[in-house]
């Protein structure tokens, strides 16, 4: 973890450690601010909340939102909740995979985009779904799709 990266957890955690189930806040505040939570950053995080390291990596590993590693210049996440599923998400991802040559929580190999799974955009009636960093798209083809990415890693 970078020393700059180290006091801006320290600060997140001086923020939200008194504050009841702070943890769950505390690791949106830190990915929020940093882009992922660093695994050096548990030992930090368990002594300030009285919780085990274990216990720490165990709800930052559980939760698909959180990333132990920093993300790629974009985010794209594919929404897999009913709703998009019944419009075609899976073939979505199936092309999405395929032109980026990742899978989800992969970063492609010149670190422009990040691919992940959501379970809700909260824009069903717009199936299927994708949010590139804080756009969300619907109706989303493959053709859409294709001029999405090749405008992020023209960015």
């Amino acid at each position: 973890m970078l020393p700059d990266q180290k006091a801006r957890v320290e600060a997140h955690i001086v923020t939200c450690k008194d504050a009841p189930g702070a943890l769950l806040p505390l690791l949106h505040a830190i990915q929020d601010d940093i882009g992922f939570i660093p695994e050096e950053s548990y030992s930090l995080i368990s002594k300030a909340l009285n919780l085990s390291v274990a216990e720490v990596h165990g709800v930052v590993t559980f939760y698909h939102h959180f990333r132990q590693h920093p993300p790629g210049r974009h985010v794209l996440q594919v929404c897999r909740a009913e709703s998009c599923q019944s419009m075609g998400s899976a073939a979505l991802e199936q092309h999405i995979q395929s032109t980026l040559a990742v899978h989800f929580h992969e970063t492609t190999a010149d670190g422009s985009i990040t691919l992940e799974p959501v379970y809700c955009l909260g824009n069903c009636a717009c199936s299927p779904a994708v949010m590139m960093d804080d756009e969300i798209y619907g109706r989303v083809s493959a053709q859409k799709i294709d001029r999405i990415i090749a405008s992020a890693k023209g960015a």
